[in-house]
């Protein structure tokens, strides 16, 4: 109860940024890889190997490198800033849209195999009656496919919200003052790694267990019935 009156409001600013990075990044990744899943069953030929290899470089490339790459990479080295660097929180704005934008990247991938397994799902005729109807792909796409794929993958992308939660906890490699961050600094100061470990721990099951058991509920409510 010591540590947790002593750092009670570092402990809900250190939470409060992760669930920023969390929803900003969800955001982010669902619009990225509905269309990089859009991409992969693109009748045009270089639009499916563009997705493709997105899939298969972003999927195998470890996050922390990601991360770092997009400090030192687009920051440091080809001076690509996300914030105003006149602003006197250029420092933590900049390294937290970093942090967001190698969440985002990594993460659509993910999103984008989870929606194509749904698109999977939809039967080849209702395509080929909207194609009869005169849809277009892109029309087909939206009106038609995406909303019974996204139905029938509710419970695959609340997973992988779930993993973005903890992959959160790698922004701290660039200095983001998120949950990962401070249990570092406390396990420093303190001499109960312990008791640290398991407030954490605490932390992020508050955070996921409600996701996982939301998205379960309406992975049930909308499934789509075969």
């Amino acid at each position: 109860m010591d540590l947790l009156s002593k750092y009670s409001s570092q402990l809900l600013d250190a939470f409060w940024t992760t669930i920023q990075l969390t929803v900003v990044s969800a955001i982010g990744a669902l619009i990225l890889g509905t269309i990089l899943a859009a991409m992969r069953v693109s009748p045009i030929p270089v639009a499916r190997a563009v997705g493709t290899a997105y899939v298969t470089i972003f999927r195998n490339t470890p996050l922390t490198l990601i991360i770092i790459f997009c400090l030192f990479g687009l920051s440091q080295t080809l001076g690509i800033k996300l914030a105003s660097e006149s602003s006197p929180t250029f420092l933590v704005d900049n390294n937290f849209r970093l942090a967001v934008l190698g969440l985002i990247v990594y993460t659509a991938a993910f999103v984008c195999e989870s929606l194509r397994s749904g698109i999977n799902t939809v039967s080849l005729g209702q395509s080929e009656a909207g194609r009869s109807l005169g849809l277009t792909f892109g029309q087909n796409l939206r009106l038609i496919v995406l909303p019974q794929a996204f139905r029938a993958v509710i419970a695959p992308l609340g997973s992988v919200l779930i993993a973005l939660t903890k992959n959160s906890t790698i922004a701290s490699v660039i200095g983001v003052s998120e949950a990962s961050l401070l249990m570092k600094t406390m396990i420093e100061n303190e001499a109960a790694i312990f008791v640290v470990g398991g407030i954490f721990a605490l932390g992020f099951v508050i955070l996921t267990l409600p996701t996982g058991l939301l998205f379960g509920r309406l992975s049930k409510r909308y499934e789509v019935a075969r």
